[in-house]
């Protein structure tokens, strides 16, 4: 067919010079290369989605090659959603595969949430997917735990506790292990708090019940109250998820943690006292030694006065004031006195 209107352009135009009907001819056969290869590489994709009742233009499917965004996932994906009753254009699947999302999964979690009664429209899909990016979670799994709620330990296994304790007000220690029952609140997933959160309330409204209980007993006689107690207090706020119920799976008797708190405050003012007397005890002993030490010094100030008699005596026999009978006299009083005693010892010991 070319070479026809080759011929043609060279018998019947002869204003028309020869390089313009090669160029021509070029510019058609290129311009016929072009549909071929377009054809080749989109008439499937385009055929199969114009058979779906999910037509793509061409131009769009040549613009997504351009745009280097996965012509298969973005076709496949806006037909999985028309045939499920879903109208969404290429155009938002590609906005959201160029953010980083997952338009394979936003587009089946539309499906179970329209499903399900759910609503859920498709930019909050988006959000809550690139909320979640990075995690282990995904857009769809936050739906199908909104419409199957899902239990969490409390606590959590993986941390390496198995229970949760808490001591009642009596001073006995109880061991608990809750399971709780959430689901998924679509409307606050984006910003919302996550699961460790939910759990490390819940532990703390157990730890709570279980203090204002008066006894142990109290708490394995109603276990329930601890139930009540944690959803009274509307735990799920600000969080991504709804709390449906607490369930105590398990509960314990621990330590008696009062008598061990008596017995190391106990030991602790034993401890304190031993300490006071040993103060006591360091002082009297300081003042023992005071006190010797003060005798020692008076008997050193008699002996010294003791020392100054016969000074005094001769300094008496020289002015005149001693005679040699008064001297008598008292060395005979002396020798009574240190006779009596001498007897008053003998018949003592006797």
């Amino acid at each position: 067919m070319w070479y026809a209107i080759f011929q043609v352009s060279v018998t019947y135009s002869p204003m028309i010079s020869q390089f313009a009907v090669y160029f021509l001819f070029a510019a058609s056969l290129l311009v016929g290369l072009v549909v071929v290869v377009i054809l080749l590489n989109f008439f499937g994709t385009w055929l199969r989605a114009k058979l779906a009742d999910a037509p793509v233009s061409f131009a769009k499917l040549i613009g997504m090659r351009l745009r280097r965004v996965p012509i298969g996932l973005i076709v496949d994906s806006r037909v999985t959603a028309v045939k499920a009753g879903i109208a969404i254009d290429t155009d938002p699947l590609e906005a959201h595969f160029l953010a980083g999302g997952n338009v394979a999964h936003v587009v089946l979690a539309l499906i179970a949430a329209d499903k399900a009664g759910i609503a859920l429209d498709y930019n909050r899909a988006c959000a809550i997917d690139l909320a979640i990016k990075g995690t282990s979670k995904t857009v769809l799994e936050a739906v199908r735990t909104s419409i199957n709620p899902k239990v969490i330990d409390c606590p959590n296994p993986s941390t390496g506790k198995t229970t949760i304790d808490a001591v009642a007000r009596d001073g006995i220690g109880v061991k608990v292990r809750a399971r709780v029952t959430v689901r998924s609140n679509l409307n606050r997933f984006v910003g919302g708090a996550t699961e460790e959160t939910i759990v490390a309330r819940v532990g703390e409204g157990i730890i709570t019940s279980i203090g204002s209980a008066v006894s142990y007993k109290d708490v394995l006689e109603n276990p329930d109250r601890i139930s009540r107690t944690v959803l009274d207090k509307g735990l799920d706020t600000g969080t991504a998820f709804e709390i449906l119920s607490v369930d105590i799976a398990d509960i314990d008797i621990g330590d008696n943690i009062g008598a061990k708190l008596q017995a190391e405050q106990a030991e602790a003012d034993k401890v304190v006292a031993q300490a006071k007397a040993e103060m006591r005890r360091a002082a009297a002993v300081a003042t023992e030694q005071e006190m010797k030490a003060r005798t020692q010094e008076m008997q050193a100030k008699v002996v010294e006065a003791e020392a100054q008699v016969p000074q005094a005596m001769a300094e008496a026999f020289r002015s005149g004031n001693l005679g040699i009978m008064d001297y008598v006299k008292m060395k005979n009083l002396e020798s009574d006195t240190s006779m009596r005693a001498s007897i008053a010892k003998s018949e003592s010991a006797g």
